[in-house]
């Protein structure tokens, strides 16, 4: 029995356990479930008479799918989930004297590292291919295909990377911070009609005002919020949405909404931010059975890999099977249904040995605590590197030179930003998190489950 006033001796990893947020990781664990099976309802490769593959999106074919993505589209739920445990993560960081330079320094490793994988194995694994003779049109639609999460992965990071900045104004005035991104976000839509390529800028503008939603959730905002309240925030702007799509200012389909990002997924972030806190409790309650909590884990700390692959994999699995005679029906047929729980099986299947290849790339990697951090010049260099090949893939799409490109940009940008020291605290002391703004121990940063 522990004697009264004893400090527990926990390890960095028991002490990220005990940080964590279980309904946070829950919630993400379900929304990377949902676009893994969601993509193996949509991608169909057609193989043709005259030898051309051609990609059917069938589940956006189906009447029903349009009201169905309403409710079921995730991605502003991700961002929400990721500013929750970014800004907490950024107050435990500043607490032991951390700087902003180091935040975007461990962001940058955790994310570009698997992802740096990722190309190099598509683009010689492709390369290999089109050395083999496979048609370059059905190279370039793999790689196409096989690349689109990878717009999510710098988006993502483009708002991890602005968190140190967007604390600081959110500590002085959280909801003039918000209403001033929101205003950018709804300046872009109307001018995006005139100047196309202005509407990318709602890649950091929109998710960033997405990601303060989650600031205000790890603030407690929402948690003093009455449960009609809450229920009237979400029914409010889904009447919203509902209206400017009914007026045809924006399209009721929150997929055609999704690339570039539109003013429709704010409203829908705080339809679902309003809901996550009003399921909390529920959802507290199933994080807290073993055997979810211990899956929810297991899959959080290989949640990027499980993103950045599947798809991949369920296109060159897809692609695979057009050379074979396994049976394929038409797309949109009962058998075609009936045939994606076997698809779904058959990622996970290919999933599994990725995970034990490159799984680790996303534990963040740890020197001695006398090493000093790399110099801002050095981190300001690497997310330059890094978003050169982003940027380039956008405007022009990705080609399979372009993953030999974003991969040796992404490699160099791990070798600018070496190793994270650890930082131990002088004195233990307690930051601002949690549910209601409650304190959290300033203890190592916790590995939140990156989607």
């Amino acid at each position: 029995m522990q004697e009264q006033g004893a400090t527990p001796q926990r390890g960095p990893a028991s002490r990220r356990d005990a940080e964590r947020d279980r309904v946070i990781d829950l919630v993400r664990f379900f929304c990377l479930a949902l676009v893994v099976v969601g993509h193996c309802m949509m991608v169909s490769p057609v193989l043709h008479r005259d030898g051309t593959v051609t990609t059917e999106n069938t589940l956006t074919e189906q009447g029903w799918f349009v009201p169905v993505i309403w409710i079921f589209m995730v991605m502003p739920l991700f961002f929400v989930t990721g500013g929750t445990t970014g800004l907490q993560s950024w107050q435990r960081l500043k607490a032991r004297g951390g700087t902003g330079f180091e935040f975007a320094q461990a962001r940058l490793l955790r994310l570009v590292r698997p992802a740096t994988a990722l190309l190099a194995c598509m683009f010689v694994g492709l390369s290999a291919a089109l050395l083999l003779g496979v048609d370059p049109q059905v190279i370039q639609l793999m790689t196409a295909g096989a690349g689109m999460p990878l717009w999510f992965l710098a988006a993502y990071l483009a708002a991890q990377l602005n968190i140190p900045l967007l604390a600081r104004f959110h500590d002085r005035a959280p909801w003039l911070t918000l209403g001033a991104l929101a205003a950018l976000v709804v300046a872009v839509d109307c001018f995006r009609g005139v100047l196309p390529l202005l509407a990318y800028a709602n890649l950091v503008f929109l998710w960033c005002a997405v990601q303060q939603l989650g600031f205000l959730m790890a603030d407690g905002h929402f948690a003093r919020l009455s449960r009609s309240a809450l229920v009237g925030l979400a029914i409010a702007a889904n009447l919203l949405l509902g209206v400017v799509a009914g007026l045809g200012l924006y399209s009721g389909n929150m997929l055609v909404n999704l690339n570039p990002p539109t003013f429709c997924l704010l409203l829908l972030g705080v339809s679902q931010a309003a809901f996550l806190q009003l399921v909390r409790p529920a959802l507290g309650w199933v994080a807290g059975v073993h055997w979810v909590s211990a899956l929810v884990a297991v899959a959080g700390r290989r949640s990027m890999t499980v993103y950045l692959w599947h798809l991949p994999l369920l296109v060159g699995m897809s692609g695979l099977l057009l050379l074979t005679d396994f049976p394929k029906p038409a797309a949109g047929t009962a058998g075609w249904w009936w045939a994606r729980p076997l698809v779904l099986l058959g990622v996970v299947a290919l999933l599994l040995p990725v995970l034990a290849a490159f799984g680790r790339l996303e534990e963040r990697p740890t020197a001695s605590v006398h090493t000093r951090g790399r110099p801002a010049g050095a981190v300001v260099t690497a997310a330059v590197v890094v978003f050169i090949p982003v940027a380039d893939a956008a405007f022009n799409g990705l080609t399979l030179g372009l993953l030999g490109g974003g991969a040796a940009c992404f490699a160099l940008a791990v070798l600018l930003l070496g190793r994270m020291p650890e930082r131990v605290p002088e004195q233990p002391g307690v930051v601002r998190g949690g549910q209601a703004g409650g304190p959290l121990p300033a203890g190592p940063s916790s590995a939140s489950v990156e989607p």
